[in-house]
């Protein structure tokens, strides 16, 4: 029977590899995985999301695209009188892309995730200068 190659599962799923000797561990013998609180924030938050993760998959994915690029556009445009609006319409989009960028944290690499979170906190610092009338 050949080998299956690394990172090709089948349908019992990757094979069990046995622990080398030469695992990384901390100094008091633990291993390096996340803490169990931090986990059990990260299940909760993907148990809460999947319902909204379900229904957004019957969308199709322009309309959701399109109407991101329109809260967007629009809020970018709105000022004087209708710059609350504005904010409101931007901190949407950060707040969608912020929950995104939760959901997909752990599968980032390090360059995403800082590019992703410094677009989430400049959509934030504009609606905040909207708010404040310098935007």
């Amino acid at each position: 029977m050949a080998k299956t190659p690394d990172g090709v599962r089948g349908p019992g799923g990757p094979p069990k590899r046995q622990p080398s000797g030469n695992q990384s561990r901390s100094s008091n013998g633990a291993s390096n995985r996340p803490s169990d609180a931090g986990q059990s924030g990260r299940r909760q938050l993907e148990r809460r999301s999947y319902p909204i993760l379900v229904s957004l998959t019957q969308v199709p994915r322009w309309l959701l695209v399109v109407f991101m690029a329109v809260c967007m556009v629009t809020g970018l445009m709105l000022s004087d009188g209708l710059a609350w609006l504005g904010a409101i319409l931007l901190l949407v989009v950060a707040f969608f892309l912020a929950w995104l960028l939760a959901l997909s944290w752990p599968l980032l690499s390090v360059n995403s995730k800082v590019l992703r979170l410094i677009t989430v906190v400049a959509l934030i610092g504009i609606a905040v200068l909207k708010v404040m009338g310098r935007f």
